[in-house]
């Protein structure tokens, strides 16, 4: 069946129906895409679910990529998650990246878009990395200016998503969820809450990652990632956890994506492997306990999203 999308809001800051029933992504589970799945994925169809790409993997003028991705969409539904754009950057946002991803929104019209609360340029040159930055007044504001203006060019909301980090700022003087609960208020975008990425840095940092669920602004989340990690030693030989999307999701994270589940209710959830990529049988069963539990939990009423920033 041909995936229609549902109409979103003029106005960027505008309500945001990611989680309403009627949301083509609605209570979904989905995978990360890989080319190389797509025969399975067409001999396995139809398929109940969704499929994510990296916006920077379609930006060329054609070829078996964007072939690939308008056969995915003629029947399912995508959603487009940004991985260059630099957000948490000094400086201004590269216009013709801005530009480029304007036209994929445009021409895919994903269910959903999202990007990620890092940095990864320095002046003209792209780093293969999502860099953190330190949490003050000056990078809020910076951080609120570049999501307006993605807004305003593709004329609709981004999920921020929030990120595994390896090292703390002593210039920090505002707390990650504050941080990020601010973005919202300030700018009327969504979030995208990635548990894997909560795990990782309650690991490496040494807190909570059930506080921090338990105080993240879930009435504003709209789409959940989980993914694999892999763990290393740091210089001193303690335990360091790298978001390495190359593995199964650990036990760990999925008890703490069935509690946030039973909080926030059915949230679309998207299950990341980008690199050691499994046969589609073993993806596709990740997804398939992710909607397991998604279908658990469905009758959970969703919070009231007028107070996702409070």
């Amino acid at each position: 069946m041909k995936h229609t999308p549902t109409a979103m809001p003029a106005s960027p800051k505008a309500a945001l129906p990611l989680r309403f029933p009627t949301h083509p992504i609605a209570g979904l589970a989905g995978t990360s895409f890989k080319r190389e799945h797509l025969p399975a994925i067409v001999a396995d169809s139809p398929q109940r679910g969704f499929f994510e790409v990296h916006a920077e993997n379609y930006m060329g003028a054609g070829g078996p990529p964007l072939r690939a991705l308008e056969q995915i969409r003629r029947d399912n539904p995508v959603s487009l998650h940004g991985v260059c754009m630099s957000i948490g950057g000094p400086q201004p946002l590269d216009k013709a990246h801005l530009e480029r991803f304007r036209l994929l929104v445009e021409r895919y019209e994903p269910a959903l878009v999202s990007e990620h609360l890092a940095w990864s340029t320095h002046q003209t040159t792209y780093l293969n990395d999502l860099l953190p930055l330190p949490y003050t007044p000056e990078s809020l504001a910076r951080v609120c200016e570049h999501i307006d203006e993605v807004q305003d060019a593709i004329g609709r909301p981004i999920l921020l998503e929030n990120p595994s980090t390896y090292v703390l700022f002593r210039e920090s003087t505002i707390s990650e969820i504050d941080f990020i609960r601010s973005i919202v208020r300030r700018t009327g975008c969504g979030l995208l809450l990635d548990v894997n990425n909560v795990f990782v840095s309650a690991t490496n940092h040494g807190f909570s990652a059930l506080d921090y669920l338990y105080d993240f602004p879930l009435a504003a989340v709209g789409e959940i990632h989980l993914a694999g990690h892999a763990g290393q030693s740091d210089d001193e030989g303690d335990l360091l956890l790298i978001d390495s999307h190359d593995g199964p999701v650990a036990d760990a994270v999925w008890k703490l994506y069935e509690i946030v589940i039973s909080r926030g209710g059915p949230i679309p959830t998207l299950i990341e492997w980008d690199s050691n990529i499994p046969d589609w049988p073993i993806l596709r069963g990740e997804a398939m306990a992710a909607q397991a539990i998604l279908d658990r939990f469905r009758s959970i009423a969703l919070p009231d999203r007028g107070h996702a920033a409070a």
